[in-house]
C-alpha cells in the first residue's frame, strides 16, 4: 500500500479546534496516511490536543512553511537572521510536539518573488543559520526538507541540483530535499532524471497539477514521475497539495498567485487525487517487474 498525504488546506485554511478536526477525520476516512500542516502557532493552537487526535486517529503529521521577509535567514540584517532563527526553531519543535518528524517548506529564505539576484554572502548565511537549526534538530529526531520552488517564488533553491549542492554545504545528515512536481515541472530540465539523481537526498514529495487542480487534467508527465519514484525505491510519503482560493488564505493565495478556483468540492478532489497516486505508483511498479522478469515464450515452457 502507497504511503500517500494530503495538505490540510485541501480541507481548510483555518486552526480552530473544529476545523482542525474536520480536516483529520476527512483525511482519515479517504484513505490518507498522512496530514501536512502549514505552520500552526502554539499559541492559538491546543497542541496537545492536535497530537492526541492525529494519534488516536493513526495518522503521520508533517508541518510545513515558508519563511517570512522579517525572518529571512539569508538576509544582510543579522537581526532578521536571528529572527528566522526562532522561527525556525519553532517551528522543528512543533513538529516534535505534535509526534512528526518532517518541517519541509521554504525554510533557506524568505518566500516570495525576489527583486535581487541572491549573493554568495546570502548563500552562505543562509547554510551556516540552517545547519545549526539542523544540528538541533537532530535531538528532537525531527528532518529539515528543503522545498525546491519556482523561480518566482525564491531565488535561491530552484531545481533539485541546487538544492543538493546547499545540503552538501550545510554538512548535515538530516537536511533533504523537498521536491514539489509543481515546481519541478517549471524549472527542472527533466522531471524524471532530476529524481533519479536526487535519489539518497529526497526527503519528502508534495504531487500537485500544472495548474494546482485535479491531478491528470494539467500538462505534467506523471506517468514519468511514478516511474522515478519507482527506479529509485521511494517508499516514504507521496502527500497531494492543491489550492483553492475557497480554501486557502489570503496571503498564502496571493503568495502563489491563486486567481482562479479550478475546484470546490475539495471531498472529490481528494478523493480522486489518492486513487491517482496510488494506481500510478501501482503501475509503475508493475512497468517495472515486467522490465526486470525473463518471461520466456510459451514454446519453450
Amino acid at each position: 500500500m502507497s504511503k500517500i498525504g494530503v495538505h490540510s488546506f485541501v480541507w481548510s485554511a483555518g486552526s480552530s479546534r473544529d476545523e482542525l478536526e474536520k480536516a483529520l477525520t476527512r483525511t482519515h476516512e479517504l484513505g490518507f496516511k498522512l496530514i501536512e500542516f502549514s505552520y500552526l502557532d502554539p499559541k492559538q493552537v491546543d497542541v496537545k490536543w492536535l497530537a492526541s487526535r492525529v494519534q488516536e486517529l493513526g495518522l503521520d503529521v508533517a508541518i510545513s512553511m515558508g519563511l517570512p521577509p522579517e525572518g529571512d535567514i539569508s538576509s544582510d540584517d543579522a537581526a532578521v537572521v536571528s529572527n528566522g532563527n526562532e522561527i525556525l526553531d519553532r517551528a522543528v519543535a512543533l513538529v516534535r510536539d505534535l509526534g512528526g518528524t518532517k518541517l519541509a517548506g521554504i525554510l533557506s529564505s524568505s518566500h516570495g518573488k525576489q527583486e535581487r539576484p541572491l549573493t554568495r554572502k546570502a548563500w552562505d548565511t543562509s547554510v551556516a543559520t540552517l545547519a545549526r537549526v539542523a544540528d538541533r534538530a537532530k535531538a528532537s529526531g525531527v528532518t529539515l526538507n528543503l522545498e525546491i520552488v519556482n523561480r518566482f517564488e525564491s531565488n535561491m533553491l530552484n531545481t533539485a541540483a541546487q538544492g543538493i549542492a546547499y545540503i552538501g554545504d550545510t554538512g548535515a545528515s538530516n537536511v533533504f530535499l523537498h521536491l514539489d512536481t509543481f515546481h519541478m515541472n517549471i524549472e527542472e530540465a527533466d522531471v524524471g532524471l532530476a529524481i533519479r539523481h536526487a535519489a539518497d537526498r529526497i526527503g519528502y514529495v508534495h504531487i500537485g497539477e500544472s495548474h494546482r487542480g485535479y491531478l491528470g487534467t494539467g500538462n505534467i508527465d506523471f506517468a514519468a514521475i511514478f516511474d522515478a519514484l519507482t527506479a529509485i525505491g521511494w517508499d516514504d510519503y507521496v502527500t497531494f497539495e492543491s489550492f483553492s482560493t475557497t480554501i486557502v488564505d489570503r496571503d498564502l493565495s496571493l503568495k502563489t498567485a491563486i486567481w482562479r478556483n479550478l475546484w470546490t468540492d475539495n471531498v472529490a478532489l481528494a478523493r480522486h487525487a489518492r486513487t491517482f497516486i496510488e494506481l500510478g505508483l501501482e503501475t509503475a511498479r508493475l512497468k517495472a517487474d515486467l522490465v526486470r522478469q525473463a518471461h520466456l515464450p510459451q514454446a519453450l515452457i
